[in-house]
């Protein structure tokens, strides 16, 4: 199995110059590195849906792949539905997977299961990989909720194969689940390995237990991570890459996460 480092660029940079900056120096890099540094290691960058198009030229004939931040849970196509876009559109822009249920779509749009499972489908349907993030509050883990937390959130997969169960085929290379705790994105809280192992080998087992095709799937981690704190992430087993913020807005600590966890790997 290959590891998965995915830069989420979130509302970031503010301009297409900015974009080109940063794609031109992540790029810069990548070629400059010695390939055993990440081979182990499929590099992923999720920008804002206005620089889309350009990302995705900008990557052709690299190794790093393009994503969408989200997708339209309303229609997987064509629709009256004011500032958003479908799944058709983000792939026809040329991302080949998205980001979906992150906990600011989740806090800031109210992102319900139902809608949640909407997009998922809508996804799945136009040919897109789905990132799907899950992860508890701090008010959750200070109660230990962590795991029903995440069983309620994993509930929203249960569903799309009972619902659309000609969708499992494919899904094991398709799905790619996040677990990022709430109180630990961009605030430099970080829960610790042992934690993080613990709550990644319970998602694994209860996806395998939804239906066998899903066993072993690809779970990594999100928040606050770092190139400072990487290499203790990526020598768990458990942990098959990392969903990455803030850090991933320079090359220089983007590519360090995933040299720590193409390092692992070998």
């Amino acid at each position: 199995m290959q590891a998965w480092v995915i830069g989420n660029w979130k509302q970031n940079p503010a301009t297409s110059h900015d974009v080109k900056a940063l794609l031109d120096d992540l790029l810069t890099a990548v070629s400059t590195k010695e390939q055993s540094d990440i081979a182990a290691c499929q590099l992923m960058v999720a920008p804002s849906f206005i620089h889309l198009t350009a990302v995705n030229e900008r990557l052709k004939g690299s190794s790093v792949l393009c994503a969408a931040q989200d997708i339209s849970a309303h229609s997987a196509s064509t629709g009256a539905y004011t500032g958003d876009c479908s799944a058709q559109q983000i792939a026809d822009a040329g991302a080949t997977w998205t980001i979906l249920g992150h906990s600011e779509r989740r806090q800031y749009h109210q992102e319900s299961h139902d809608c949640l499972l909407q997009k998922i489908t809508h996804a799945l349907t136009q040919s897109l990989g789905v990132i799907f993030c899950i992860g508890e509050t701090q008010a959750q883990y200070d109660a230990k909720q962590t795991l029903a937390v995440i069983d309620a959130q994993l509930a929203v997969i249960k569903d799309l194969l009972t619902q659309q169960p000609e969708l499992i085929a494919g899904l094991p290379a398709r799905l790619i689940i996040a677990y990022e705790p709430v109180w630990a994105i961009g605030t430099g809280k970080v829960p610790t390995v042992a934690e993080v192992s613990a709550t990644h080998q319970h998602i694994k087992q209860t996806l395998a237990s939804f239906n066998a095709a899903l066993d072993n799937m690809t779970v990594l981690y999100g928040g606050s991570v770092n190139a400072d704190n990487a290499d203790s992430f990526a020598a768990d087993s458990m942990i098959d890459g990392a969903l990455v913020g803030g850090a991933s807005l320079k090359a220089e600590s983007f590519l360090a996460i995933a040299e720590a966890f193409s390092r692992a790997m070998a």
